[in-house]
Formats: C-alpha cells, sequence, structure tokens
C-alpha cells in the first residue's frame, strides 16, 4: 500500500475500519469488513509524511507546487483553507495546494467509537478540528469538523473534501454513480493535455455532458476511455436540504458516498485521473475520482474564485468571520448491497432509495 509505512490512527467497529494518517490529516481508507474493500484511493507509490518532504531528497513526487501535497496524499482529504492552486505570493510564503490542511501534522485523541484530529495552520491564522464517530453496528462515520478564525478580520476560504476513489472499486465502465446534483460546468480551461474528454467550459444539466469527440456522455458510468482527464464542477440541488454522492460497484456489492448539509457544501466536482498523466509521481499508472464537495465550483487561486463571485447563482467561496467559528457536519457510509437491491442505481436513484445506507442501517 501506497500509506503501509505511515503512521496511523483506526477507528472501527464489526462492519468499518476507517484508517486516518496524522501527517496530512487525510481519511486514508475505509475498509467495508464484509466484502474487505476500501473506496478510497490508494497511490500507487510509496507515501512519506509531509512534513519529511524535501525537494532534494524526492524528486520522485515531481517538481511542482503540488509535489509535498502528493508525497503524502490518500483517499479522503481536506483541501483548506485553499480549493487549487496558491498565488505566486502564497507559494513564495510556503502554501501548498489545497491549502495547509493537508501537509500539517496533526495532533490526534481517541477513545471507544470517535476520534479526535486537530491543527493550527500558521500561514492563514486558522486552527481546525475534526471529530469521527462510528458506532457499533454502524456502517456509517459521522465527521463534525470546526474552523476557528484567528485572525480579527473575516477570511475567505476554501474548503472542500477531497475525497477521492480507486481501484478496484473504482473499475472503468463499472463502477457507478448517484448525487444530487442539478446544473454542471466543465472546467473552461484545458485540463488535460491532449487528454481532454469533455468540452471544456461547456454548462449542461446532470449527468449528461458534451464529450470533446461529439455526442452526450453519461456520468453516471465511470470512464471507458483508454487515457483521458476531466474536471467538473455540480450545483447541488437547491431545493433539497441535504446533498449526497453515492458510488457503487455491483459486482464488489459495495456501495460508498457522503450525506451533507447542502447549506455547508453546495457544490461537487468530479475529478477524472485515468492515465493520462505522465510526469512524476503519475508515471502513466493512475485511475483515480475526485468526489470533491464544498463551498467552491472549480480548484482555482484564492482570488479567481472570489473574482468569479457566483456561478449558477451560488457563492463560489466560504467565509469564516474574524475570531469565529463555523462548524459542519456531514457522513460517510458504506454497507453491502447486491445489485437487485439497488435496481436504480446508475438511472437516477434518490437519497431517499439510499437513505437505509446513508443512515448506518
Amino acid at each position: 500500500m501506497g500509506i503501509s509505512k505511515r503512521h496511523q490512527i483506526h477507528l472501527e467497529n464489526d462492519r468499518v475500519r476507517v484508517t486516518l494518517l496524522p501527517g496530512g490529516g487525510h481519511i486514508a481508507a475505509a475498509v467495508l469488513k464484509e466484502t474487505g474493500v476500501s473506496p478510497l484511493w490508494d497511490p500507487p507509490w510509496d507515501t512519506i509524511e509531509p512534513s519529511e518532504y524535501d525537494p532534494g531528497r524526492h524528486p520522485e513526487y515531481g517538481g511542482g507546487v503540488d509535489a509535498r501535497l502528493l508525497s503524502g496524499i490518500a483517499g479522503h482529504n481536506l483541501c483548506f483553507d485553499l480549493f487549487g492552486v496558491p498565488s505566486d505570493e502564497e507559494a513564495a510564503a510556503g502554501l501548498d495546494v489545497h491549502g495547509e490542511a493537508s501537509c500539517a501534522d496533526w495532533e490526534a485523541d481517541s477513545g471507544e467509537g470517535w476520534v479526535e484530529m486537530r491543527a493550527e495552520f500558521p500561514l492563514s491564522g486558522l486552527r481546525f478540528e475534526r471529530r469521527l464517530e462510528l458506532a457499533e453496528g454502524s456502517g456509517r462515520v459521522r465527521i463534525v469538523e470546526t474552523a476557528t478564525n484567528l485572525a480579527g478580520v473575516d477570511r475567505p476560504v476554501g474548503w472542500t473534501q477531497h475525497a477521492t476513489l480507486g481501484p478496484p472499486f473504482l473499475e472503468k465502465g463499472r463502477t457507478l454513480f448517484e448525487m444530487s446534483a442539478t446544473r454542471s460546468k466543465v472546467l473552461d480551461a484545458e485540463f488535460a493535455p491532449g487528454a481532454d474528454r469533455f468540452v471544456a467550459g461547456a454548462e449542461f444539466d446532470w449527468p449528461l455532458v458534451p464529450l470533446a469527440k461529439g455526442g452526450l456522455g453519461d456520468m453516471r458510468r465511470a470512464v471507458r476511455a483508454e487515457a483521458s482527464g476531466a474536471f467538473t464542477a455540480h450545483l447541488m440541488d437547491p431545493g433539497a436540504t441535504r446533498a449526497f454522492f453515492a458510488a457503487y460497484h455491483p459486482g464488489l456489492e459495495t456501495v460508498f458516498g457522503y450525506v451533507w448539509n447542502r447549506a455547508d457544501f453546495p457544490w461537487l466536482g468530479i475529478w477524472e485521473e485515468n492515465f493520462s498523466r505522465l510526469h512524476p509521481p503519475w508515471n502513466g499508472r493512475t485511475l483515480t475520482c475526485g468526489m470533491e464537495f464544498g463551498v467552491s465550483p472549480f480548484p482555482e487561486t484564492r482570488r479567481e474564485a472570489l473574482q468569479r463571485g457566483r456561478l449558477f447563482g451560488e457563492s463560489t467561496i466560504g467565509w469564516v468571520p474574524a475570531r469565529s467559528s463555523v462548524r459542519v457536519e456531514y457522513g460517510m457510509f458504506l454497507a453491502r448491497a447486491r445489485a437487485d437491491a439497488l435496481p436504480g442505481f446508475g438511472g437516477g436513484l434518490r437519497l431517499e432509495s439510499l437513505q437505509r445506507y446513508a443512515e448506518g442501517g
């Protein structure tokens, strides 16, 4: 495993085993014991503690501004207080891609059925806490996050849950997706040079997206192409109180997803990497899909998110007021389900049909 040599903390019951990494604060794996499957991405390269990364000693992670992040990334990483790349000035000051959270050393405490993790981010002047709870017999992990602004000025923030899926759960043409999306948009700029799957900048209604080669593609089924890349942003249903995404592999009989308050995280971005990145550490060997729900539609600089302002009438950045705290709560769920138990999956299934799984039953 890419995380096999890392310091780990485990939260588990009779059904689920969750692996957490204090180095970066990642939810690295979530194994459904009945099937032995973790839907979360385990990178095909050995990772290290991001605090140990040194560009001179670790060229295998590439030479870009994302190298430190990639040296320790796994599964579900927190993008905070930035979703995207830092400005040149922020990078010069030491800020990494997706902010300080995914490269920080987190402190952790644990007890029966719970783990608490916390970290301070000195560049942004913020403190962050995350508590995970797993009741006996449940397939649902309750997650509560609190961001505290230590400064005397309001802070614009990116706050995205970068939940990334990988093999064997993610399989070309087989893994199915559902989510409470409405209006959608493809990233304006070229995303995967020479391998973009969708029409840049296209606006569409979920799930039918304009393909670069013509026609429409259904985003409810995993990519089939030999090599491709894509990023699309999706507005969660404004008429619903809660938002969700779920993924299902019928062969592995495993359903996995998240449920959250739509007011907290109105956007979900889908990132596809399908063997298109040839430089280190990707080296043309990575199939992964990020289901990234948060306050912003696209990974971009803080200035770009502020200048974008709104998309489809929805804000594109979050805020933590001066010397105040903001709290969010969401849930991760895993369950075993035969294909005949989810007959509508990949064809418009709604949260109500997943309720038993989403609530941990």
